[in-house]
């Protein structure tokens, strides 16, 4: 846009006008009505034929609805991106602990908690395959690692299950996150 000395200008988003009195590159130096000379860039600027305010809206330069529309112009909301793994977080958490299994594990032997552990997993693994639940937190705790490794022979039995260590952050050591494939035949 070009501007020359004399023109009558109005300031993008002040209420200000007035006449150009000095050009200096991209630099206008422009007389307000109060007779104050101020400095402002070209881009901030906008030409008018007569004298007028930003407030009474009488503009009659060719680009000013695109330079309205342009500054009213709502800017797109940012959206908020889930990362993959908040996405599919687990939807069921079996704990396997043995005191959350039964009121009292007294008089058990160890092979029979073992057991009662991995029936319990096998049950709640074929529950989730059935309601089509995709991935299923087994909590086994750190331990010897008997339950961990008993479990990994158990998950291998399947061939719809993917399974690996459970987020860290969330259990430590001691959980093991099974990811169910719904389209594959169960064994």
């Amino acid at each position: 846009m070009s501007f020359k000395v004399g023109d009558f200008v109005l300031v993008l988003d002040e209420d200000l006008s007035g006449k150009i009195k000095h050009i200096s590159g991209q630099t206008i130096s422009i007389e307000t009505d109060d007779g104050f000379l101020m400095n402002f860039q070209a881009h901030e600027l906008v030409k008018a034929n007569k004298k007028t305010s930003l407030k009474s809206e009488v503009f009659l330069h060719a680009n000013i609805n695109d330079v309205v529309t342009e500054k009213e112009a709502p800017k797109r909301k940012q959206e908020t991106k889930k990362r993959v793994k908040e996405r599919y977080e687990p939807t069921m958490e079996v704990d396997l602990h043995i005191n959350q299994l039964v009121k009292s594990s007294k008089g058990m032997s160890n092979h029979d908690m073992l057991t009662l552990q991995l029936d319990t997993a096998r049950r709640k693994l074929d529950f989730a395959i059935n309601k089509r639940i995709q991935k299923i937190v087994f909590i086994h705790g750190v331990g010897e690692g008997v339950l961990r490794m008993e479990l990994g022979y158990l998950f291998g039995r399947y061939n719809n299950v993917k399974y690996y260590d459970a987020n860290y952050q969330k259990y430590g050591l001691g959980a093991t996150e099974v990811y169910i494939y719904q389209n594959a035949p169960k064994t």
